[in-house]
């Protein structure tokens, strides 16, 4: 045997060896590695139980989707709802029509509703009864003069009133009360109405820019 096989059969021998040599280092830290993981849950705590399968499988379903049957989302607005009812509506489909048959199928209904209107009116109005007539008009004679009575709110102008007179009809349709006033300015001539006084006036021809009415009597005399 030669110098060189002594030599190859020591290098082969001490081949092995450090491979051992090798593989201790990567056992050392494999074991330091558990060490190390225990350590760092000892520190966080108690490790969080896992979630049963159940739960797990539940937690997708719990947001339920906000669409309806058909996969698009339930509008707030009544007009689209209806036109999304209207779109799902099954049967046959209408013939074509013209602009004209259109117009005059709208003419139609249009009629129906009037008529509808109509009828419901009268029934509310049935129920509620006939309205009531109201305080009758004063009658008057053709050519005749009206004729006033109220009483004097101011008397400072020189042969001129201004009388108040007070209006208490009752409302043809709601039966209700109604108090009005209106001022008009009459003349006086001899001045001899004062403030407060109940007067009555006649209606004449334009005596001024204002007065269009007359005194005619002085009915009741007011306290000094």
């Amino acid at each position: 045997m030669t110098a060189k096989d002594d030599k190859r059969e020591q290098e082969e021998a001490q081949e092995p060896e450090a491979g051992d040599e090798a593989e201790a280092p990567e056992a050392a830290e494999e074991a330091a590695e558990p060490e190390a993981a225990a350590e760092q849950s000892t520190a966080e705590g108690p490790a969080a139980e896992p979630e049963p399968a159940a739960e797990q499988d539940a937690a997708p379903q719990a947001a339920p989707s906000e669409e309806s049957e058909g996969g698009a989302e339930v509008s707030e607005d009544p007009k689209e709802r209806r036109r999304l009812e209207r779109s799902r509506a099954s049967g046959p489909p209408r013939p074509a029509r013209t602009p004209e048959q259109r117009a005059m199928e709208r003419a139609v209904e249009r009629r129906a509703s009037k008529e509808r209107r109509r009828r419901y009116r009268a029934t509310r109005r049935s129920k509620r009864g006939e309205p009531g007539s109201g305080t009758p008009a004063a009658p008057r004679e053709p050519g005749a003069k009206k004729v006033r009575q109220g009483t004097v709110v101011s008397a400072d102008g020189d042969k001129t009133i201004t009388v108040e007179i007070a209006v208490v009809r009752r409302h043809p349709t709601y039966e209700k009360v109604v108090r009005r006033t209106s001022k008009l300015h009459a003349h006086d001539d001899a001045n001899q109405a004062q403030q407060g006084d109940v007067v009555r006036v006649v209606e004449s021809r334009p005596l001024s820019r204002t007065k269009r009415w007359r005194l005619l009597e002085v009915l009741e005399r007011a306290p000094r």
